[in-house]
């Protein structure tokens, strides 16, 4: 797959510079819970006309680098 990086964008001008779906105004963050809330990807594109298949890869490619990341918050096991 190809970097999220060609389908994400943040831009000042739109949406306070949230990270977005490049070419829309859906955020990242609205695709991501789209999909933990168990919306598939079928109903997220149906809700937001203007998102491709590859915007809701890149969300999901960009998620995952956040997780991999060492300056997230370690997780509390119980």
């Amino acid at each position: 797959m190809a970097s999220w990086r060609e389908h994400l964008v943040s831009d000042p001008q739109i949406c306070g510079g949230q990270l977005c779906a490049r070419g829309t105004r859906v955020m990242v963050t609205v695709i991501l819970d789209g999909f933990a809330e168990g919306s598939t990807r079928d109903e997220i594109l149906a809700a937001y006309p203007t998102l491709r298949p590859e915007h809701l890869d890149a969300a999901l490619a960009y998620a995952a680098e956040l997780a991999r990341e060492e300056s997230l918050i370690p997780l509390l096991s119980k």
